[in-house]
């Protein structure tokens, strides 16, 4: 496959519905430190039925933003049954696993563990106390819930990511899309493509240039 040349440079924001626009100015402003940098008020926005809203934007640094809606008048329950897991945007019934339900998350990171540490203080003094502090594979995180029920995470990495892991992970990603296009895909499934592969591009890594 050819490879595409890549001309992004990061998130410019990433937006979220509120019913609780306090509480979530609270959270990401008063308790994290991350500034109001932007926003639009707006007496509704294309189709006559839209309501009137407030889009707000917080710097979360490297001219990253975190951005929410808050619709006037918007009734909560639009986002699901009242006590549904799940957040503002999206809520689940008793039937879906707890893991998926997590999976849905932002994650930002820090350069340190004392920077991860410091956001742990702070939200430990604050209404949204962390939840969870884990390390997996190559990074260490905490997590909490926002205001508005979404899953948020803050990471550092515990070292740099190899070149041979960025091969793995094409390679996982390969054997993946070959396995879900065919019937009853399987981890195993994936880990025994995933060696195929192996096997049929070792020749030409092996005369690859070093």
């Amino acid at each position: 496959m050819t490879e595409l040349d890549h001309r992004v440079r990061g998130v410019d924001h990433v937006a979220f519905p509120t019913f609780d626009p306090a509480g979530t100015v609270r959270f990401y402003r008063d308790v994290l430190g991350f500034p109001v940098v932007h926003s639009i008020c707006a007496a509704g926005w294309g189709p006559e039925e839209h309501p009137d809203f407030v889009h707000f934007f917080f710097d979360i640094g490297n001219d990253d933003r975190i951005a929410f809606f808050y619709y006037f008048g918007t009734d909560p329950s639009v986002g699901g049954a009242p006590g549904a897991r799940g957040d503002a945007y999206a809520r689940f019934g008793a039937d879906v696993p707890e893991f998926f339900v997590r999976s849905r998350h932002l994650a930002i990171h820090v350069e340190s563990e004392q920077d991860l540490l410091e956001y742990r203080r702070r939200l430990d003094d604050s209404e949204w106390p962390v939840q969870m502090q884990i390390r997996h594979e190559t990074i260490e995180s905490i997590y909490t819930h926002d205001p508005n029920g979404y899953f948020f995470e803050i990471t550092r990495a515990m070292r740099p990511v190899t070149p041979q892991e960025d091969l793995d992970a094409n390679l996982t990603i390969d054997a993946l899309l070959d396995v879900v296009g065919a019937p009853e895909p399987s981890f195993g499934k994936l880990l025994a493509r995933k060696a195929e592969l192996i096997v049929e591009r070792a020749a030409d890594w092996a005369a690859a240039p070093r």
